[in-house]
Formats: C-alpha cells, sequence, structure tokens
C-alpha cells in the first residue's frame, strides 16, 4: 500500500503591486511635507512650516509600521525613508530656525543650523549601520524626527506666547546646538517600536483619546510640553541604569553583614 507523500507547504503569496508601492507613496507623502515646510519658510510663513514637519512626522511613522505589516519591507525603502528624513527633519527645521530666529547671529546662525543638519545625517547613518543589532526598545541618541518635531513645537509655542527679540533667538541657539549633540550621543531613548509597558487595548484608546483632548485645548503647548518630556527621559534612564551598576544590590550587603 501507497503511503501518502507529505505535501511541500505553498509558498507565500507576493503582494500585490499596489501594497508593495504603498510604503513608498507613504514616505513620499512624508517628503512633500517637508519640501513644502521649506516653501513655507523662504515665504516667511513659519507657522504652515512648522505644521509641515508634523505632517511629516505622520506619514514617517506610518510607513514603517505599513511595510512591515504588509511584508513590504526592503532595503530599497530603508534607504528611500533615510533620504527623506533628511530633508524633512534635517534641512527643512535647519532652514526654518535660521530665518526665523538665527539669521542675526550670522556666521554663527548658518553654523549652528548646519551642525544640526549635519548631525542629523549621521544620526540616520548610524541608525542604518545598526539595524538589527540594537535592541528595539531602546534608539541610540535622539531620533531626528524627535528632534524636529521640538524645534517646530517650540516655533509654535513661542509665536503663541509672543516670544521675540534677543531672548527668542539665545534660546533657539542654545536648542538647535542642544539638539545636535543628543542626535550624535550614546544617550538611550525609549522607541515606540517595542512593548515597553503591556498596556491593554481598550486602556490604550482611553489614553489615546484624553490626549487628543488635551491636544486640541492647547496643542503648541501640549505638543511642546510631550516634546520636551521625552528629550529628559533619556538622561533620567541613563542616571537611573548608571545608578544600578554603581549601587550594589540590598541583599548582597545584607549577606556580607550577616557572614561577618
Amino acid at each position: 500500500m501507497n503511503e501518502p507523500q507529505p505535501q511541500e507547504p505553498e509558498p507565500a503569496a507576493r503582494p500585490r503591486r499596489g501594497v508593495r508601492l504603498l510604503p513608498n507613496l507613504l514616505t513620499s507623502c512624508s517628503l512633500y511635507a517637508g519640501f513644502y515646510s521649506i516653501v513655507s519658510s523662504l515665504n516667511g510663513n513659519f507657522t504652515h512650516a512648522a505644521i509641515a514637519v508634523f505632517i511629516s512626522a505622520v506619514f514617517d511613522s506610518l510607513d514603517g509600521k505599513v511595510a512591515r505589516l504588509t511584508r513590504t519591507t526592503s532595503r530599497f525603502g530603508v534607504e528611500y525613508d533615510s533620504l527623506s528624513d533628511l530633508v524633512a527633519f534635517g534641512l527643512a527645521p535647519s532652514l526654518m530656525v535660521y530665518l526665523w530666529a538665527l539669521q542675526d547671529f550670522a556666521r554663527l546662525g548658518w553654523t549652528a543650523c548646519f551642525l544640526f543638519t549635519a548631525c542629523g545625517a549621521l544620526r540616520l547613518a548610524r541608525f542604518n549601520t545598526n539595524v538589527g543589532r540594537q535592541n528595539i526598545r531602546f534608539m541610540q541618541g535622539l531620533s531626528i524626527p524627535i528632534s524636529a518635531i521640538t524645534v517646530a513645537s517650540t516655533v509654535l509655542l513661542f509665536q503663541e506666547l509672543e516670544v521675540a527679540g534677543p531672548m527668542k533667538n539665545w534660546l533657539f541657539l542654545a536648542l538647535t546646538i542642544g539638539l545636535s549633540f543628543l542626535m550624535v550621543s550614546n544617550v538611550r531613548y525609549p522607541s515606540f517600536k517595542g512593548e515597553l509597558v503591556k498596556v491593554k487595548p481598550f486602556n490604550a484608546l482611553v489614553v489615546a483619546v484624553l490626549l487628543l483632548a488635551l491636544v486640541s485645548i492647547r496643542p503648541q503647548i501640549v505638543l511642546f510640553g510631550a516634546a520636551l518630556t521625552y528629550i529628559a527621559l533619556g538622561p533620567v534612564l541613563a542616571m537611573h541604569l548608571k545608578r544600578r551598576i554603581v549601587e550594589p544590590p540590598q541583599e548582597e550587603d545584607e549577606a556580607e553583614a550577616v557572614a561577618f
């Protein structure tokens, strides 16, 4: 009697062409918003320029998630996303800051803006070379989209509070230089790709609704506060981890005291 031969598993169906193009289309939308931010800055409309950075960040957060969900990740998509990020989150906020606040500093002003763009490019290059070799729960250095969002939210906040004059210029000079060094630092920041805390879907939905309500009330203040809180998380986590390494566990101390 002939025994039935085991059947080989059928190969997974390749995604349709339209599905494979979807992540790159979202990346193109992010690039378009970044380019619009540059045009708005050149025209002196800094409110539109800052809002365009936020829109670019939304599309940038979607393209990677869609690529993973549809299993259409590719090396081309990774490189295209990095080039788009450099324009939308490196060049666009740098030009916005220079024309709005740092132009009075002349050479020092455009040098600080170049430093922001260059450090953003280095941050992207380091991220691409370390893909697959780092803990997905944390990122090394402040990401370039968060840096751009911080700049854009600060511009919106200062316009809302009508902050002007030399104080505005000096604060933006310090902010630009500080963000530049945070991007190329070894400070670890939480990544939204990994699950730091397991939250039930219903609770996550409630938190999302509350956040949307807060943003709708005073978007400038809430967005600036959220960006500042995230930036402070890196040094706080670094100090916490260093403290745990330096201080010995309490149980070992008690064991040594008993042995003595």
